[in-house]
Order: C-alpha cells, then structure tokens, then sequence
C-alpha cells in the first residue's frame, strides 16, 4: 500500500512538473500527462508505451476541461539560491479549447506599471519582489488579465531542458552576428541551435532593436518548440526532463487541472499559435526615471489590446 501511495505521488508530480515544461512546449507536457492517466487507452508500443511502464494503471476518471478559456503565465528569471530573480521574460498564454486557438502575449520587462505595496516599477521587479504570485496580481491590476496558473523556469535550466525535449534542436536563421551580452558568438546564416546557444539567442539584446528583438525571439523559439512537437527521444528522456524540471521549474497547477487541459489538447488539438506584445505598439513612450529607462503605458488601450487578443 505504501508503494502504491508513493508511486501515486511520483504520478503527480509529473503532471505538476510537464506543465512547467509549457514554457518550452504547451502540447508536450498536457499531452504526456494525459497519455500517462487515461484508464481507457492502451498503448503497446511507441514512446507512450515507455511511459506507461513508468507507472501503475489508475482507475481515476479524467474530467472535461470545463474551463471556456484559461490563462497561463510564464515567466522566465534567473534565480540566485531562495531569492527570486527579475524575470527576463514574461508572457500570457491563453487557450481556447472550441476555437482551438492559442495565443501569446509577451508583456515587455520595463514595462513601467503599479506593482502592489511597491509603487511605480518596472513589470520585471514584481518577480523579485513577491515571485509569480506578485506577479499575476500585478498584471491583472495592470491590465486587467487574470491569470489562472503559472509556471515560472530559472533560466540557469532553460538549456538543459531545451536538450531534452527538443534533442535535434531548433533551427533558427541568424539576422546577423550575435555576441555581445551572451558569453559567445552566434553566426548569421540558418543553422541548428541548441541549448545553451538558444539561450543566448532569446536573451541577445544588443542591437538596434534592443528588448523588442529580444521578446520577439522568445516568442519565436516558443512556437517553433510547439510546432516541431514531441520527438521519440523527448519521452525517453522524460525521467531526466522531470528531474531537471524539479531543479528549475516552480508552478502551482495541480493534477486535476492539468489532466483535463491534456485531455482537452489530445481531442481538440490546437491551431497555430498568435503572438502579441505589450505594449502595443503607439501605446507608450519610452522615458528615463529615477530607476533608469522605462516604457511608460497608455494603460487602457494595452488593455483593449489583450481584451480583443484573447476573445
């Protein structure tokens, strides 16, 4: 009885710890944990069928997302021992099961807002200050968004679990020479990146379009991990994705919820994936403050923005 307990938890904490994985790869992580529970699917071969050795067969029943919509938020930070670090990257993501859709919003990390019982800061200090929870409430004062669940991943992690989900790595075509700021250098041309070269690709700032490029590049890496989707190897190495995944990845989705989201994802499938960045475009201004460069908002037209965004 003991055992089965354990191996009960060992279960849940995969799910918990695949949805983390959303920052690289919303599909994987509710499609595994799906495969992984459903009582009615038998899988006798293929990489679903490694999984299914993993663990026992439970006669829990899987609910229907009940959920029209549901918000994710993802944040991306270093952290440094217990402390929360400044998040690097931030972004919404809204799914929609009867449309399919799934859409990204990334909101700018000098994006200079009210964080609550701190004052006017830039978004990326409410991480610093609270972690995920200061966060959420910021931007749903902000913006007007409610988060539903997060996932926030140290970016000291980020590579190592790009190598594991997306062994064959990422081919991406480089504008120009990347180097500055990154600790290498990243030649122009179409190649195949992988983990920590696709780190310093999401962080590299140093041109023209400084924090702009940069959002639009962790957008980019983001939809091509979702469309290139799950390789064999990704579910072979789902035992070293979970540890590192332990290491690296904090979120509050429970097993239910994120049960249901996989299953919504296996039947409904998804489209491809919109992208936004707040703020919008002619929304803002960009300004110098006592805490250095910031974007100051036009607040209710980035909030009409994502209002219509996610319809």
């Amino acid at each position: 009885m003991k055992r089965a307990k354990i191996r009960k938890i060992k279960r849940k904490k995969v799910s918990i710890l695949l949805m983390g994985i959303l920052a690289a790869s919303l599909a994987l992580a509710c499609a595994t944990a799906y495969s992984q529970f459903n009582p009615k699917k038998t899988v006798t071969s293929g990489p679903a069928a490694y999984i299914n050795k993993e663990s026992d067969e439970t006669d829990e029943e899987i609910a229907d997302f009940d959920m029209e919509s549901i918000n994710l938020l993802l944040i991306g930070s270093d952290r440094r021992e217990e402390e929360y670090g400044l998040s690097d990257a931030l972004m919404i993501v809204n799914y929609q099961p009867e449309s399919k859709r799934v859409r990204l919003a990334s909101i700018m990390r000098d994006a200079y807002v009210h964080i609550p019982e701190h004052g006017m800061q830039k978004i990326n200090a409410a991480h610093a200050f609270g972690g995920p929870e200061l966060v959420s409430e910021t931007i749903e004062e902000n913006f007007g968004i409610k988060t539903d669940y997060y996932a926030a991943v140290d970016f000291n992690g980020f590579p190592k679990l790009l190598d594991l989900i997306i062994p064959s790595g990422i081919e991406i075509d480089i504008p120009y020479e990347m180097s500055h700021g990154i600790g290498m250098t990243l030649e122009p041309g179409k190649q195949t990146l992988h983990g920590d070269q696709l780190l310093g690709y999401v962080r590299f700032r140093h041109d023209k379009n400084s924090d702009y490029g940069r959002v639009e590049r962790q957008q980019e890496v983001l939809s091509a991990v979702k469309d290139q989707g799950v390789e064999f190897k990704t579910l072979l190495n789902l035992r070293k994705i979970i540890a590192a995944a332990d290491t690296y990845i904090d979120t509050d989705i429970d097993k239910k919820s994120m049960l249901s989201l996989g299953k919504s994802l296996i039947q409904n499938g998804t489209a491809d994936m919109e992208t936004r960045r707040i703020p919008a475009a002619d929304t803002f201004t960009e300004e110098r403050k006592d805490i250095g460069e910031v974007l100051v908002l036009d607040l209710e037209a980035n909030q009409n923005v994502l209002e219509d965004f996610f319809k």
